[in-house]
This record gives structure tokens, sequence and C-alpha cells, in this order.
């Protein structure tokens, strides 16, 4: 078949880009605008491969948009373009209104134009696939409570309200024009290729440098982290198994705070990495703890039962086991981290455009 990725330069795409290539027959074409989040290096394994297409186009584009989905014909569809980080959400929410909103309604559009058109038989095989967030699911209180799929809505950042919205567009979608769709929410992804502002990677990248770990008010708040390659595996699955209409969350089952993830790795790194940069006795003196994001949410947890009942999926990766394998990537992998901290990753591609 022939798949549409949204987003698939960027980080979980990129890892669905490899997952798909590496691990099937099928053809990519990824569509990404390559905004600072999107890198094509990440994809520098599959780029050359023939099943393998790319397009740079942004998907507020319409006429770009239509013009990729008739050239390409594409059999389904898994839409992760997003613009994805809660604290750049807080400083400039315009841009996750327009991408995350207006991006999805465009490609909900065309999708459906491209899809009325189709013969019988392809109709019966398109899916559209939407990949969204626990964060629309809000805060939890309990201590045992879990997000399922029938969770309410309650979101709480800009960034998270703008994927509650996506979420809503893709089932009225459904609902009202019969577009065939399937929507998933998954828990904090983690692995591989992170852009270098989230949680694990900036600790990781920090702590090598001497600099200050910084972490959110007392560190407790929790989240389930999910590598990202069973995040991968578990879309392909739910992109070509799923049924239409349902909703699957994705989860790693792994509830940790923020500050034992952080310690976590500076135990990794006494192990690894035992000669520290100059005046660090221990990792663990580099944390630091900051003042709180505003409406930062204390607990998340996804309840993924339903996708292991009914797909037979599960995470191949506990939390042990793929940490260590993230921390061990980013030592590995040097040139690919020091070129985005740099930005030459970005300097260069906007250099070449330019020629």
């Amino acid at each position: 078949m022939k798949i549409l990725v949204t987003g698939g330069a960027g980080f979980i795409g990129s890892a669905v880009v490899r997952h798909i290539i590496n691990n099937t027959q099928d053809s990519v074409i990824n569509v990404d605008k390559l905004t600072y989040a999107g890198n094509l290096e990440s994809l520098e394994f599959v780029q050359d491969n023939p099943r393998y297409a790319f397009e740079q186009v942004d998907i507020c584009e319409r006429n770009e948009l239509e013009r990729v989905f008739e050239q390409h014909q594409p059999d389904l569809v898994m839409h992760l373009a997003a613009e994805s980080h809660v604290d750049r959400s807080i400083d400039g929410p315009a841009e996750f209104i327009h991408t995350n909103i207006v991006g999805t309604y465009t490609m909900l559009e065309v999708a459906r134009s491209y899809w009325s058109q189709l013969s019988e038989d392809k109709k019966r095989v398109f899916r559209f696939h939407h990949i969204s967030t626990d964060e629309v699911y809000g805060d939890l209180e309990g201590t045992d409570d879990l997000f399922t799929e029938q969770t309410s809505y309650a979101p709480s950042s800009p960034y998270s309200a703008s994927k509650a919205s996506s979420d809503h567009l893709v089932r009225a979608w459904l609902r009202t024009f019969g577009l065939p769709t399937i929507v998933t929410n998954c828990s904090n992804n983690y692995g591989p290729y992170h852009f270098p502002e989230k949680l694990i990677p900036l600790m990781i990248l920090n702590a090598l440098e001497g600099k200050a770990l910084p972490v959110y008010g007392d560190g407790m708040q929790i989240r389930d982290w999910l590598f990202v390659e069973d995040h991968a595996s578990a879309l392909y699955k739910v992109v070509t198994e799923g049924v239409v209409g349902e909703t699957y969350n994705i989860g790693g089952h792994n509830e940790k705070a923020n500050i034992d993830v952080v310690k976590t790795i500076c135990s990794l790194l006494e192990e690894l990495v035992p000669n520290k940069p100059s005046g660090v006795e221990q990792y663990q003196d580099l944390i630091t703890y900051v003042k709180d994001r505003p409406g930062h949410d204390v607990r998340y947890a996804i309840d993924a039962s339903k996708i292991d009942r009914e797909l037979g999926w599960k995470p191949a990766e506990t939390f042990e086991s793929g940490i260590r394998k993230t921390v061990e990537w980013y030592l590995n992998n040097k040139k690919w981290w020091s070129r985005v901290l740099d930005g030459s990753y970005s300097r260069e591609r906007l250099g070449s455009e330019e020629k």
C-alpha cells in the first residue's frame, strides 16, 4: 500500500516512516513543512529507498495537498503533523491554532475530496488515521484513575486545546461526511531522534555539558512514558487493522514522576559516562528546581487495554530498557544532536532552498 504520512520528518513521524520502510513492503509519501522540529537527517537511512518519497508541503496549503494526493494516490493517511510543545504554545498560541486546527481541517477536506472519487474497492480500504495526545483529557485527580477512550476532554494548554479541537473535527468528518477516520491518543513519547527541547533529551545533553537540569515545580508531575518505536508499531497496527470510527489509547504502562525520570537518566550517565564535566561530582547535583509553568497538569496515565484486547498490541520496551536505549543512542549519535543544537541542520536546508 501507499501510506501518506504528514509530519514524517518530526520525532514520532520519522519513527513511523522508518518502521514502515524497514518492516513492511508498503511505500511512504512523507509530507512535511520542515519547521524547526522537522529534520530530514532523522530519515538518513531510508531516504534513498525507492519506496520512500518526500514532499515539502504545508498542510494548510490546500492546492499543494491536492497535488500530492493526485500525484501519489495514497491508500492510507496517517496525520501526525502538528505543533506539539506545550511551552511554545503558551508563548505563542497562534501557530498551534493554525497548524493543529486549520491544518487538520484542510487535510480532512482534501482527503474527503480525494476519497469521494475513489473506486468502491479503494474506498473500502482507505483510512484517515489522526494521531493525537492524551493531553486532550486534561488532568487525572485520583492516583488510580486512568484515561480511557471514553474519558471526557478537558484540555489545559493552548497545545492540548488545539489537539482536542482537531480530534473533534476528525470525528465530525466521519459522522457528517462518512470519511473513514480513526483516532489514537498516546502518552509521552521518548527515544532516538527526539528534539532536544523535550524533557529527556534536554536532561541528557545538559548533563553531558555540565549544565543545570531544570525541573518544573517539585518534579512530581506524573506521565506515562512510551518508547517511540513501540508507538510507531502501534500506529501501523491501527491504520492497517483498526476499526473505522474507533479511538485507541496507546500507552507504555510506565508511569513515572518527572523527577524520577531525571534521576534515572543521571544514574545511567554515572554508569555510562563516569568522566564528568569539570566541577561536577554527581550528575544529580545539576538538578535545579524552577518555577512551574502555567496550567501544568499533575498526572497523566493511559489505559491501553483496548488496543491490546482488540488489536493484540503491547509495548515491547519497559521504561528501564527504553531509557537505556535512549541514553545510549544520544551518546552514540553526537553528530545528529550537535547539528540540531547549533542549528546547522536547518541552516543548510534553508541555504539549499534559496539556491
